[in-house]
């Protein structure tokens, strides 16, 4: 195990065990800022897996990213022509996007998936949840997990990338909590059917496979 991964189960053992299980986004960026600590996914590259995607052109449409961390993905669909709005749990993380990319055109914002703005239900073209769910307990999972597909507007498209099994090496503590199938075709509520859902081999992580799924309403 790295010692950022380190670092990432620690504090959510901690979040969880207070009864807080999403509090440990923000105490890892905050100890990041500190010096105290690595964030797993602050890696410079957009996410291979979503550059491999044939994504619709993006002029003209909204896109929304799901915990955007300091904004890699959420730069990049900006960059193929999306208006996209980021969000994060963290407010350490949305500083670190912002400080990153100060004359990007993305709009990073503080928000919780659990409880999302209204006015974002049905609002987006495309919206991307990458690896988000699987950093959650099976608690909460469900929740978020029906959450995430409200986004998504008439015609528009849910990206879903997820952990599909476990490091070869893992006693199966977390996170990430890899996602099950029947996790992922939960994602095809509040209207959403599914258009493909598949397996890929995970590219630069411990994690052997992928979930790469896509949905529509």
């Amino acid at each position: 195990m790295t010692a950022s991964a380190a670092d990432a189960r620690r504090l959510a053992a901690a979040s969880l065990a207070a009864g807080d299980p999403t509090g440990w986004f923000e105490h890892l960026y905050a100890q990041a800022r500190d010096g105290r600590a690595e964030v797993p996914w602050d890696v410079a590259a957009p996410s291979t897996h979503l550059r491999a995607l044939d994504l619709p052109d993006g002029v003209g449409r909204r896109a929304l990213v799901v915990g955007c961390g300091p904004g890699r993905d959420a730069e990049y669909l900006g960059e193929l022509g999306y208006a996209v709005t980021a969000f994060d749990i963290s407010a350490t993380a949305i500083d670190l996007a912002r400080a990153r990319h100060p004359s990007s055109p993305v709009d990073y914002v503080v928000a919780d998936l659990l409880d999302p703005p209204a006015a974002w239900r049905h609002g987006f073209d495309l919206v991307l949840e990458s690896n988000n769910v699987q950093a959650l307990p099976t608690e909460i999972r469900a929740r978020a997990i029906a959450v995430a597909g409200t986004f998504v507007a008439p015609g528009g498209l849910l990206v879903v990338l997820a952990a599909a099994t476990g490091r070869v090496d893992s006693d199966g503590s977390g996170p990430p909590w890899p996602l099950s199938r029947a996790e992922i075709d939960g994602f095809a509520a509040d209207g959403l059917r599914p258009i493909s859902i598949t397996q890929v081999e995970a590219v630069g992580t411990t994690l052997p496979t992928r979930w790469q799924a896509l949905f529509t309403r």
